[in-house]
């Protein structure tokens, strides 16, 4: 196996790995949110909104797509498996079309997107006021600090300071509320948006052609057993025995 493959299998193992860790917390994440809202706090209300099972519905199953794709992708590359290969290639390309279409839609029905993510994160935040679950505690902060706001109370956040930025107290202070923040991404900033998903299906492909080149170097496993002739003896013939001399 020359140079290139051997970069294309340490490119990939590396890539299945980093995938297999964010599906499974992917998966984490939506199972914890899911069972942490089954919890009533100290407001029985329900607050299982369209929104919040969509988007638990697309963490969990995003997260165990990328699961298998991964582990499929591992044992193909490190078992040099041209099936498992082919599998993984077959898998990782839906993953990037499905990519390329989810930038295309959140770049161009942007506001609508913008909406239903509101709600979403309205609905986490509101659910964190009622059971102070862990689940919801880790999706705030990931959302504050991916839009670098906290809360939905402007620029004095109370309730949900914890989950905030890290950083000074004037800093704090000044944090945006996130209602309007993730409004103004994908309203002002929707290329940047669109241009996320594509950076991201673009490292799928390089992993994509890396699985093209390993496939293409990988030996058969097993060579195509040679043909055999069966030899059969030909029937001996037999003779009669010689008639009795007469006398």
């Amino acid at each position: 196996m020359d140079g290139c493959a051997q970069m294309s299998k340490c490119f990939l193992i590396l890539f299945n790995i980093l995938f297999a860790l964010l599906g499974l917390a992917l998966v984490a994440l939506g199972m914890w949110l899911r069972f942490g809202a089954e919890t009533r706090g100290f407001f029985d209300i329900d607050l299982n909104t369209t929104q919040f099972n969509i988007g638990v519905m697309v963490l969990v199953v995003t997260g165990v797509l990328m699961l298998l794709v991964a582990i499929i992708g591992d044992c193909g590359a490190c078992n040099h498996s041209k099936p498992a290969l082919s599998v993984f290639s077959g898998l990782l390309s839906i993953l990037i079309i499905i990519e390329i279409a989810a930038g295309v839609m959140a770049f161009t029905w942007s506001g609508r997107v913008a909406d239903e993510l509101v709600k979403f994160y309205t609905t986490i935040y509101a659910q964190y006021l009622n059971t102070r679950s862990p689940g919801q505690a880790v999706t705030l902060r990931l959302f504050h600090n991916a839009f670098d706001c906290c809360g939905v109370g402007g620029p004095i956040e109370v309730f949900v300071r914890e989950t905030c930025p890290d950083g000074n107290f004037l800093k704090q202070i000044s944090y945006s509320s996130c209602p309007g923040v993730i409004q103004d991404v994908f309203n002002s900033h929707a290329p940047l948006v669109l241009g996320g998903f594509l950076g991201t299906a673009g490292i799928m492909t390089l992993a994509l052609v890396c699985s093209f080149v390993l496939r293409r170097h990988v030996s058969p496993s097993h060579a195509s057993p040679p043909s055999y002739v069966l030899l059969t003896s030909s029937p001996s013939v037999i003779f009669p025995p010689p008639a009795a001399q007469q006398i």
